[in-house]
């Protein structure tokens, strides 16, 4: 016993005299571009939201015009396919050219590794292990790159086969990455193809992140098929948010062979929120999803309708779009617009309303970015549409309610103005006995096309209806180029809409939705009004 004790008494002294002689270790050490809670940051400090385009470099290699074509087109962001073998190699001199271009062109590169994609369900497909070995065979050539390197360790890293085995695999990945002695601000994606409707990632996440030494990770999720709707997208949004972790949406679409994903709400909740996006892809795709194309063979002259939504749309890559600090961008922005003025509501009927008010300025430098309607119901306010300007429509309110709504602006750096001086309305009562009314909503519209949605069917009367057919008139010159959640057939510049399988029964006050893209004549700004409903 005397024995054990006197070791422990000299282990101790010895613990204690170096103590005093060498300084404390921090607890991380992450350097350039970091998580700081939900938000990623530069070295300075300043919060940096993504918003960017994937270029599928391991198989255009020679494409490398493609980084000053896209940060001409104001995105911040560049994500970059690259392989380690399963496709054309990219070796540590191709890697380092990369790192120059990016650079040389302002932007913040995602490098990410193509080679897990569908790992377990798809052949060919390497583990995320071997993404490791690959970035490690790199390593020299992203030595001293935080300040504007992210490193995305593996693509989509698992399929639908086994994606509970996505937690073990991504802390192993990440314990390695740090013990090779990588300190860059690293990403990970989700498993089901990116896209994690089990929800592995989602439930998983604080494990992973308390497993990087550096806390330095966040997550990617790819939104397509599964995030068709707008509940489905905010719930996922908001649960990341909860729980307090970052989140950037790595990849996402205007449609995809899996469904029609909902990338209007994907980029309004991911500007309301300060998250980055990152849209797939640039140019160059193939096997029947061609129509992922942002431009036609890597043209930047020739923006599809992909590309104009999302480098000019609502709340897209132009309007958004704040240059890394680190390359000389704008400094920090904490300064709030002005308060909005009091909205005015007019044209009120039994499901909506449009509401106007005066602007409000931004004197921070991030630019005005839009603003946010809200419903007053006490400590829950209800989110009621989004806007680029200073007018909204409201579809799909209940008839005979009263609303009182308030208007908040927000900037490019996220800060919010305060609540406007509320305005009161109240809906009619819809009458009939089971008639139906429709209002369409331009969501966005660029110079060769529109999107409407939602467009909002409701049961104004007091009983339910089976089935429910709209009609409207396309304006001269205008075609439909698609649409969803109704069977729509088009004599001339007619459309009908008759309701989906899923969608055509309503409630006495209920109501569904559907929408549709029209291309028109480049310059012409005409847009579909008035529709025409009758139930059965």
């Amino acid at each position: 016993m005397s024995t054990r004790l006197g070791a422990a008494v000299a282990a101790l002294l010895s613990l204690l005299l170096t103590m005093l002689i060498l300084p404390a270790a921090p607890a991380h050490a992450a350097v350039g571009l970091r998580v700081s809670g939900t938000r990623i940051v530069e070295a300075n400090g300043n919060a940096f939201v993504m918003r960017g385009v994937s270029h599928a470099h391991t198989w255009y290699t020679s494409q490398t015009g493609a980084f000053a074509h896209i940060k001409a087109l104001r995105a911040n962001t560049v994500r970059v396919v690259l392989s380690g073998g399963r496709w054309p190699a990219n070796g540590a001199s191709d890697v380092a050219n990369i790192v120059s271009l990016c650079r040389q062109n302002r932007l913040i590169c995602v490098l990410e590794n193509h080679d897990t994609t569908g790992y377990g369900e798809q052949s060919g497909a390497y583990t995320l292990d071997q993404a490791v070995d690959y970035w490690n065979s790199v390593k020299s050539a992203l030595t001293g790159t935080e300040d504007f390197i992210v490193v995305n360790i593996g693509n989509e890293p698992i399929g639908n086969n086994n994606p509970s085995s996505w937690t073990s695999a991504t802390i192993d990945a990440i314990t390695r990455m740090r013990s090779l002695g990588f300190q860059h601000l690293l990403m990970v994606d989700a498993p089901n193809w990116g896209q994690d409707w089990q929800f592995v990632m989602r439930d998983n996440a604080q494990r992973v992140a308390d497993a990087d030494p550096q806390d330095n990770t966040v997550f990617s999720v790819h939104m397509y098929g599964v995030y068709d709707t707008a509940a489905e997208i905010t719930a996922y949004l908001d649960a990341f948010r909860t729980a307090g972790l970052p989140l950037v949406i790595g990849e996402f679409g205007h449609n995809h062979s899996d469904g029609n994903p909902d990338e209007d709400t994907i980029m309004a909740q991911a500007q309301a929120r300060g998250i980055g996006y990152i849209g797939w892809s640039w140019s160059g795709n193939g096997g029947g999803v061609e129509y992922l194309d942002m431009v036609n063979n890597f043209d930047p002259a020739g923006l599809t309708s992909w590309g104009e939504r999302i480098f000019n749309g609502a709340n897209g890559i132009g309007q958004t779009s704040r240059e890394a600090t680190y390359f000389g961008g704008g400094g920090t922005d904490t300064t709030a617009p002005t308060t909005p003025g009091t909205p005015s509501a007019s044209g009120v009927t039994s499901s909506g309303a449009t509401l106007t008010w005066t602007a409000s300025t931004d004197a921070g430098g991030s630019g005005l970015a839009g603003y946010d309607v809200y419903r007053e119901q006490g400590s829950n306010d209800t989110l009621l549409g989004q806007s680029v300007t200073t007018s909204i429509t409201l579809t799909g309110l209940s008839p005979s309610t009263q609303y009182q709504v308030y208007v908040r602006a927000r900037d490019g750096a996220g800060n919010q103005s305060g609540n406007s001086p509320a305005a009161t309305f109240t809906t009619t009562s819809g009458g009939g006995d089971g008639g139906c009314t429709a209002a369409g909503t331009v969501q966005t519209q660029w110079s060769g096309g529109y999107v409407v949605q939602p467009v909002t069917v409701t049961n104004g009367g007091t009983s339910g209806i089976t089935g429910w057919t709209v009609t409207f008139t396309l304006p001269a010159g205008h075609t439909l180029a698609g649409s969803w959640n109704a069977s729509v057939s088009v004599s001339g510049q007619t459309v009908t809409a008759r309701n989906a399988a899923y969608n055509g029964t309503l409630s006495a006050g209920g109501s569904t939705s559907f929408g549709f893209q029209v291309t028109r004549p480049s310059g012409n700004t005409a847009t579909v009004s008035g529709y025409t409903c009758t139930a059965s």
